[in-house]
């Protein structure tokens, strides 16, 4: 690596190591783009160099995705590819001539794939979204000689595993440093001041203060603080044009919800959306309601580029193919991903601007998100209330027009 500018939050953690402060576990915590994760990649890079070449290594994250991107690429990118080369499809790397192995850890079963190793030092990207069992595991198998955890984490719910059993953990031999995005100290003020922006509520809360806090109340607060701040005063032209589709059940309704995205990924806005009572219906019913809307909406825009429907029904996704096949719409399955990264996607375009809907296209839109609430039920993790008593079809069928597009268009970084 060539000469490096570090801010000052950085620079104490590289005097721990060179002071040899570092402990048997090292965990970086706090905001987003605060700089943690960018010098805990070169943290582990000089560590692991100083380390024996016999020893097993291990770089992990929920999934092998989500460590190519947010670790192994910038990593190589850092120390270069002749110093660091590694292969997802073997889940295998090779970091200054030292073994890497790479794992995902996205669920209860994956503690299975680390048993019997022995590891010289682990790292672990974005820890509160790990299973605990995974965790519990993994410092089993740190049993090489000086062998070491250094992992990164924004905060979580206060009761998370975490933070009460290890971060609050006054016995553990812990180095436990916050980063505050003001700490990064390399970022342009405007980018700062704009991410904070687009973190509402208690997204806010955790990502920007850095705070380990409860989700409650209403979701889309600073929607339903001002919803005629988000109505579209012009329309644009649209890249995509996408119809998000939730099937409901007897006791629910079936539920529409055209999106459209502007050139660049810069904006989503929120065309049409339209609520089906379920109960008592055909599949031919449905299908020529859902036909009707389409072909309405491929009027007025000139362009549908897919219908994504709830993939858990099969069958009706294959009778809808073959019914909006005059129009030559395509209709795929929903990708779903997890209700939470809709959520946060959502929140971010909102707070940031990003956000616009045609309010007297969507009324049941704007009636989602002024009902749609935190389950305050639920201890250890927040969950959207869905007990009949708000919306969840739409926002379903919202979420699921613009989902493959989160990335694109959620370009903020750790």
């Amino acid at each position: 690596m060539g000469k490096i500018e570090f801010t000052a939050k950085q620079n104490e953690l590289i005097r721990a190591f060179k002071q040899n402060k570092l402990k048997r576990l090292n965990i970086l915590e706090g905001s987003v783009r605060s700089g943690k994760t960018w010098i805990s990649l070169i943290l582990w890079a000089v560590w692991v160099a100083s380390r024996p070449k016999d020893y097993l290594y291990m770089m992990c994250a929920k999934s092998l995705q989500t460590l190519k991107r947010n670790c192994l690429l910038p990593l190589q990118e850092l120390v270069g590819e002749n110093n660091f080369k590694f292969s997802p499809s073997t889940k295998e790397g090779i970091l200054f001539g030292r073994k890497i192995m790479l794992e995902g850890a996205n669920d209860m079963r994956s503690e299975g794939k680390i048993r019997g190793i022995t590891l010289g030092g682990a790292y672990c990207d974005e820890l509160t979204l790990f299973p605990k069992d995974f965790f519990v595991m993994l410092l089993s198998r740190l049993s090489a000689p000086g062998a070491k955890l250094i992992a990164t984490t924004n905060p979580d719910v206060p009761t998370h595993w975490l933070l009460t059993d290890y971060l609050k953990n006054e016995k553990l031999d812990l180095l436990r440093m916050f980063f505050h995005i003001d700490d990064n100290t390399t970022l342009p003020a405007d980018y700062v001041e704009s991410l904070k922006k687009e973190y509402t509520g208690v997204y806010y809360d955790r990502f920007i203060r850095g705070d380990w806090v409860v989700a409650n109340g209403a979701i889309y607060k600073v929607f339903s603080d001002a919803p005629t701040a988000f109505y579209a005063a012009e329309m644009p032209s649209f890249e995509y044009v996408n119809i998000g589709l939730d099937f409901g059940g007897n006791s629910s309704q079936h539920a529409l919800v055209c999106t459209g995205i502007t050139h660049e990924m810069r904006e989503l806005y929120a065309l049409k959306s339209e609520r089906i009572p379920a109960a008592d219906m055909t599949p031919q019913t449905l299908y020529k309601r859902v036909y009707v809307f389409c072909e309405g909406m491929l009027k007025r825009y000139g362009k549908i580029s897919a219908v994504y429907a709830d993939s858990a029904e099969q069958t009706l996704i294959a009778g809808l193919r073959e019914a909006l096949r005059p129009l030559g719409i395509v209709v795929k399955n929903s990708r779903k991903r997890e209700i939470n990264d809709r959520i946060r996607a959502t929140t971010m375009l909102m707070g940031g601007g990003r956000f616009r809907l045609v309010s007297e296209e969507c009324g049941s839109l704007v009636n989602a998100f002024k009902g749609a609430v935190w389950n305050d039920k639920i201890i250890g993790k927040e969950e959207r209330l869905d007990d009949g008593t708000s919306d969840i079809d739409t926002l379903d069928a919202f979420e699921y027009s613009f989902e493959r597009y989160i990335p694109q268009l959620i370009r903020s970084e750790k």
